[in-house]
């Protein structure tokens, strides 16, 4: 499985990881489809699904560089530390141009999966009964998940580790959005945002010498929600990489029909003429949660006026679905030279 990368594949290998990493934060868009686009995927769900018995075998006896070598270590470890660190920079700076920059920011992530569309689309040509049902299937799933209510945040251990499987589901479904689903189960501020956060001030305590957050109830609170959410993540990521190895290895046509629908159907999440709606009380006074922030209740689509913001907006569509077909030209590329 392993392969000789030269460094340019290793610092875009991080790059890509840098793009699943941001993907998988912003509702409505999916790590998998950066991944599918990219043309990694298949490589990163076998991958996955060599994390077995016969790996933690290997762990366990100390075989270290077999362990490292059997479940394609230099590709994941390249491709997750490029997550990692977009955590902790990409995602804080994509926070900060959603809350500014809202509109032009959602409108290059539906010119991208505008193109992601495009990009599995083309090649596929085997159209039939079932894979049109697939289709369908997966575009009214998509479209329905969309118009769901958030619930309330819950940060019960076992509700937070059952989020963390979920989650994942949008790094190995390209069109599954796994950070749109923490926000319909209520969760997606607590474990993307100031979870992740906690750690960030943790990290950069801990360098200056300071430990005083371990007397900080709350602080505390958060990094436990927050391993247990990684935990959840992990059983996830592994479980999903069987099962979807499984199904593309069996019913490949089918699966990409039903990717293709999902995705169609994602496209109501990530409108970008759209409003917030925060809950309210009966006195039409927006309700907070326990940490002083609004509670999103849905998000109203909107019908985008002629306007020169407008005008803008379209042409940041047309930049999401230049950056998929330049990633599709760099994989397609890539493939051909490791071919």
């Amino acid at each position: 499985m392993q392969s000789t990368r030269t460094f340019k594949d290793k610092f875009f290998l991080i790059l890509k990881g840098l793009g699943m990493g941001a993907a998988n934060k912003v509702p409505g868009v999916s790590g998998g489809v950066v991944a599918f686009v990219a043309g990694f995927y298949e490589e990163f769900i076998h991958s996955l699904k060599r994390v077995n018995f016969t790996a933690l075998k290997l762990l366990i006896n100390g075989r270290f560089r077999s362990f490292f070598y059997y479940i394609n270590g230099k590709f994941l470890s390249l491709l997750f530390l490029g997550m990692l660190v977009s955590y902790f920079s990409i995602s804080k700076i994509l926070d900060y141009f959603i809350k500014h920059y809202e509109l032009y920011v959602w409108s290059i992530f539906f010119g991208m999966i505008i193109g992601s569309i495009y990009y599995i689309s083309k090649d596929f040509k085997d159209w039939k009964t079932t894979t049109y049902l697939a289709l369908l299937i997966g575009a009214i799933l998509g479209v329905s998940i969309s118009f769901l209510d958030p619930a309330m945040e819950n940060d019960n251990l076992w509700f937070v580790f059952l989020c963390g499987i979920i989650s994942v589901s949008g790094m190995t479904l390209p069109g599954f959005s796994g950070s749109f689903i923490l926000i319909l189960l209520g969760n997606y501020v607590l474990l993307l945002v100031d979870s992740v956060n906690a750690l960030f001030d943790t990290f950069y305590e801990i360098t200056g010498g300071n430990f005083s957050f371990t007397e900080n109830v709350e602080r505390m609170r958060m990094l436990k929600v927050l391993v247990v959410f990684t935990l959840g993540s992990v059983v996830g990521l592994v479980s999903f990489s069987h099962i979807l190895s499984y199904i593309l290895k069996h019913y490949k046509s089918v699966t990409t029909a039903s990717i293709i629908g999902f995705i169609v159907g994602s496209l109501g999440v990530v409108w970008p003429w759209k409003e917030t709606i925060f809950k309210t009380d009966t006195s039409g006074a927006q309700i907070l949660d326990s940490r002083g922030k609004h509670i999103i209740e849905n998000y109203k689509r909107l019908v985008p006026e002629l306007n020169t913001e407008t005008y803008l907006a379209i042409f940041y569509i047309i930049i999401g679905i230049a950056i998929v077909l330049g990633l599709e030209w760099y994989g397609r590329k890539t493939r051909q030279i490791h071919a």
